[in-house]
């Protein structure tokens, strides 16, 4: 079980780009600056405004940090900003990536990060050449693309990547150092966080929006089409809020389009923008309206959610959390064995903790 960093960052822990931006600048960069992998929401398709948001980015850190896109639309004056700023990492989703994409990123010194649902789509982004693998299991938040739970994914994905250089990080309710310390036993280097990162201080969700997901438990949130029938007919897993509870059922015919009554306003980044019943929009801090009535995406591991704290003391939870485990787990197993005594300064750079196997 290797314990550590994965791309050149120094910590596994990847912040998922939650949209539309929750995973703002001020998110991005206090996990930047906590050693993690900050991944910027990006704008969709809009150069001077993705520019503008990883500017306001780097002001924020000096640490590295990439942006995700959702390859659903077309993103290409979006991914042109991401190069010409030299992020470090770029996750795609949804949509074909191909090596031609790849290569491109590489030639601008980028990083590809692919998050899948299938092995099927593992395969494909082994043989497009990306550099890691993010594996969601169906019990994630926000947009998902598979069906199959994580515990049944992950190693069929660790497998199929086998011997090649291509960390594979788990997604989907992992929303404590356990679940961590989970992901590495099934063969992953790290993990991608959402729900837990939303119920933090520099999330830019609006406060009510945060303060739901103390509320709600695993048995609480539901799959739906609901918020995305009419520009992206695409699944995600949410809060099942009363409001949801009254229309999780509504038939086909029932989307966010023109007839909807206006429940909200809201700016991302630096637009305006009108919110109908059923628009797949979370609130973000400037959201005014009926918020009750807004989707709240959230993973099952919203259970496990039970405070608002830094994104830092989220981060050093996890480390430090999973570093306890693993020391519990060997004094149990393996109670008359010793760390090793660094002899070397390559011994020096990791711990038993770091380098524990068992």
């Amino acid at each position: 079980m290797e314990f550590g960093g994965i791309l050149g960052f120094d910590i596994g822990i990847i912040l998922a780009p939650m949209g539309a931006d929750v995973s703002g600048p001020e998110l991005v960069a206090a996990v930047a600056n906590a050693g993690g992998i900050g991944l910027l929401a990006s704008p969709v398709n809009g150069y001077d405004v993705t520019v503008k948001a990883i500017q306001e980015t780097k002001k924020l850190t000096k640490k590295a940090f990439g942006a995700g896109v959702l390859l659903e639309f077309d993103n290409e004056r979006t991914i042109k900003a991401i190069f010409d700023e030299k992020l470090a990492c770029l996750e795609v989703y949804w949509g074909d990536f191909p090596k031609e994409m790849v290569d491109e990123a590489h030639k601008h010194g980028i990083k590809v990060i692919h998050q899948i649902g299938s092995v099927k789509e593992a395969e494909r982004a082994i043989a497009a050449g990306v550099d890691c693998i993010i594996a969601q299991g169906v019990e994630a938040g926000g947009h998902i693309i598979g069906t199959v739970s994580l515990m049944a994914l992950l190693p069929r994905i660790v497998d199929v990547v086998g011997e090649r250089d291509i960390p594979v990080v788990a997604a989907g309710s992992i929303s404590d150092a356990r679940g961590y310390v989970a992901a590495l036993a099934m063969g992953a280097k790290g993990i991608c966080v959402g729900t837990r990162f939303i119920a933090t201080k520099e999330a830019y969700a609006n406060d009510y929006y945060k303060q739901q997901l103390l509320h709600y438990t695993e048995a609480e949130t539901d799959r739906t089409d609901l918020y995305g029938r009419l520009t992206w007919r695409a699944y995600v897993r949410c809060l099942n809020t009363p409001f949801h509870q009254k229309w999780r059922n509504a038939p086909d015919s029932i989307q966010n389009d023109d007839s909807q009554p206006i429940i909200g306003r809201t700016i991302v980044y630096w637009q305006e923008i009108i919110l109908r019943r059923f628009a797949g929009q979370v609130a973000n801090r400037t959201t005014t309206g009926q918020l009750q009535d807004m989707v709240m995406l959230a993973g099952q591991g919203v259970g496990l959610v039970n405070d608002i704290v830094p994104a830092a003391e989220v981060i050093k939870r996890y480390v430090e959390g999973a570093k306890t485990i693993i020391q519990g787990l060997r004094e149990k197993y393996h109670p008359d064995s010793t760390p090793p005594t660094p002899t070397t300064p390559e011994d020096e750079k990791w711990t038993w903790v770091d380098k524990f196997c068992f």
